[in-house]
């Protein structure tokens, strides 16, 4: 009798107090994603060359982090308007870092090549700058402004010209020093 009650409190212990603990890490929810208006969290992380870039090397420009993996079909989809956006204003200070998750270098470098983005694209082989910004499905995209906060958060809609463009030029707009909400989309 005493085994079997030292037994259930193992199995109580097991079963609701570790994985609150631990799993959350395993499945990628480690920390709920940052609130608008919050500052971003700091990462580095290596880009395809291997070479580490952190946020903090973007601080005054405008920054979207497009979490993407090679298989999401919506990741491919919205990848030629973040390509156009990024043509058309990077000389205005905008940059985007998409943010490849758990895959080989070699699948994310051929995806990169065939469709022919120049946008950076940086590696987070053990998830865990996604886990920095509760990411849970894909994709997500995460609006910066100038000053590192957060201002936008789009998970799983896809993004187009329009919608960045509605997003991105206020923000570029913006001093340095300013923080104004965005109209509502």
């Amino acid at each position: 009798m005493k085994k079997l009650k030292v037994l259930t409190g193992l199995f109580i212990v097991g079963f609701f107090i570790l994985p609150n603990n631990w799993m959350p890490s395993v499945w990628g929810m480690a920390s709920r994603p940052p609130l608008v208006g919050s500052p971003a969290p700091e990462f580095q992380l290596e880009n395809l060359s291997g070479v580490t870039q952190s946020l903090e090397g973007y601080r005054g420009k405008v920054v979207l982090l497009n979490f993407w993996a090679t298989w999401c079909e919506p990741c491919t989809k919205e990848m030629p308007a973040m390509q156009t956006t990024h043509e058309n204003l990077q000389d205005q200070g905008f940059v985007i870092l998409a943010i490849n998750e758990l895959e080989d270098i070699k699948k994310v470098r051929e995806h990169i090549l065939e469709y022919q983005h120049t946008f950076d694209v940086l590696l987070d082989p053990d998830n865990q700058v996604a886990n920095m910004y509760g990411v849970v499905g894909l994709p997500v995209s995460v609006f910066i402004d100038k000053t590192g906060h957060v201002r936008k958060v789009v998970k799983g809609g896809l993004l187009t010209e329009q919608s960045i463009l509605q997003t991105v030029q206020p923000l570029l707009q913006e001093s340095i020093t300013e923080i104004r909400p965005l109209p509502p989309s």
